[in-house]
């Protein structure tokens, strides 16, 4: 059978499996329930609570307590060391390295192989679905595809055992069909040092026939930038003229679209987005030029929905698929298929539609800055500021920080606004020892920092003193619990106090 005729067969197949979940919501999530609570019911957590008397989403949510990941981390310990059938009955072998807690600097999420293939891979398998849906005559597949992916090596724990980014895991374990189509070579794919992977990520692909792109939009536009340098071309359609799909995730494509369509002149050109995390794969774009998702009901992930208004108390209770309302800011809490039990991975979304289900991302449960993957998060911060006040002699009042997006002439990084009740001696050693210290706790932001290619070293401004107490003031926030947040996504409250020390 013909390349093509295959594809069409498979991708017609799987697009009528995604119509049935989307008409048979409920049932869907019922049935993926079951067979969660069935698979794990002799592993040591199902017996722990007795899965094997659950009958219902009720009883499950009434008999197991919310987890994060301090929750999770006694068995991924164990399993690392080698014991197996803890959280899940196959062995899981593979551990997708991410950005720290408080306690830690890394998290490493079991992944198992029934994870990787029902839920990673098929994630991906569904945009490029959805792409030949909206353009039935594409020939993606009769070029490469380029997976900007990997930023660490694997580490082997053991014989059988490793870890390393979720992106590098995917990369490594892909099935020959993708893997003959992929560039470039898997020794450039993983290399662990950036400005070196770059280059020669550059000069291997630009002689290539990509069509299609995957990656982080960041880091994509890092190496898109490059080959135009090495090749003198005015734009990618000059060295790649197929090239017609970018999927891309985790971090909002808003602020780089405008460059890519730059870059990429062509009114042809699809962007996919997708939610994926070292959880799992929650949801991809299923309409061309839509800002939200459709949520991924058969990916072997049980969802439930926890209101932010509930986050505060003892004993929150969460609202199941057929119960969310659309505009709402809910936490996700996921049960899944590599044994992550009403885990909370830290996102929250709202609901654009329910008739189907479709989601944003709308944030993290705690502030942070995650505008080119490096998850930034307040506790990460705090160890900066504390290591560069002793360093340098200083006294923070107040301090806020937002991200400084990409654009044709300048890196991404961040802008930090800080009100000093003593200043440092030296501005210059002070913000040094901040970025060093945070990146010594937060591995992604200091895969960012390496070599200054996606980050650039923070910008700090020292404002006058009261400066903070005017802002809150203007806002009719002054007192009680009201305070001004540490990290911020966007750039909304650094600009509003940059313009009241102007002033």
């Amino acid at each position: 059978m013909p390349v093509n005729a295959l594809f069409s067969f498979l991708i017609k197949k799987r697009l009528q499996q995604i119509e049935l979940f989307r008409d048979h919501p409920r049932l869907t999530q019922l049935e993926m329930f079951h067979s969660l609570i069935q698979q794990a019911k002799y592993t040591e957590w199902g017996r722990k609570y007795d899965y094997s008397t659950i009958s219902d989403p009720d009883q499950y949510r009434e008999r197991l307590p919310l987890q994060d990941y301090e929750g999770v981390k006694p068995y991924v310990q164990r399993m690392r060391k080698g014991e197996q059938n803890l959280i899940w009955p196959t062995d899981i072998r593979w551990f997708a390295k991410s950005s720290g807690t408080t306690s830690d600097r890394s998290k490493f999420i079991p992944v198992s192989r029934e994870a990787l293939e029902d839920c990673h891979y098929k994630g991906g398998k569904d945009l490029i679905a959805l792409h030949y849906q909206q353009f039935p005559e594409s020939k993606l597949y009769q070029g490469m595809s380029l997976v900007v992916g990997g930023s660490s090596n694997i580490e082997q724990l053991r014989t059988d055992a490793y870890s390393g980014d979720l992106s590098a895991i995917i990369i490594r374990n892909l099935p020959l069909w993708v893997e003959v189509r992929r560039t470039p070579v898997i020794e450039t794919a993983l290399l662990d040092n950036w400005e070196v992977k770059i280059e020669k990520m550059a000069r291997e692909t630009m002689r290539e026939d990509v069509r299609c792109i995957a990656g982080v939009p960041s880091w994509t536009l890092v190496l898109l930038k490059r080959i135009l340098e090495i090749t003198g071309k005015r734009n990618i359609l000059e060295v790649w003229p197929g090239l017609e799909l970018f999927m891309h995730g985790g971090v909002s494509f808003r602020p780089y679209r405008a460059q890519f369509e730059q870059l990429i002149p062509s009114a042809s050109m699809n962007y996919l987005e997708s939610y994926n995390a070292s959880e799992g794969h929650f949801a991809v774009q299923d309409r061309r030029g839509a800002d939200d998702m459709l949520l991924m009901l058969d990916y072997g992930i049980f969802y439930e929905f926890l209101p932010l208004d509930r986050m505060g108390s003892p004993s929150p209770s969460t609202l199941l698929l057929h119960e969310v309302e659309v505009g709402v800011q809910y936490a996700l809490v996921i049960s899944t298929n590599s044994g992550l039990w009403r885990y909370m991975p830290g996102d929250t979304v709202r609901f654009t539609s329910v008739k189907p289900y479709r989601i944003q991302v709308s944030g993290r449960t705690k502030s942070f800055i995650n505008a080119f993957g490096e998850e930034l998060i307040v506790d990460n911060a705090d160890r900066g500021m504390e290591a560069a006040c002793a360093a340098t002699g200083a006294v923070i009042s107040e301090y806020t920080a937002g991200p400084v997006y990409m654009d044709e002439a300048a890196r991404g990084g961040h802008e930090w606004v800080v009100e000093f009740a003593t200043p440092p001696d030296d501005l210059a050693r002070f913000v040094h020892v901040m970025d060093a210290t945070m990146r010594a706790h937060n591995s992604d932001y200091d895969a960012k920092r390496k070599g200054d290619m996606a980050l650039r070293p923070p910008v700090v401004h020292h404002v006058a003193p009261g400066t903070f107490h005017v802002w809150l003031k203007q806002r009719g926030k002054l007192g009680g619990q009201n305070k001004v947040p540490r990290l911020s996504n966007d750039r909304v409250i650094v600009e509003s106090i940059l313009k009241l020390e102007a002033v």
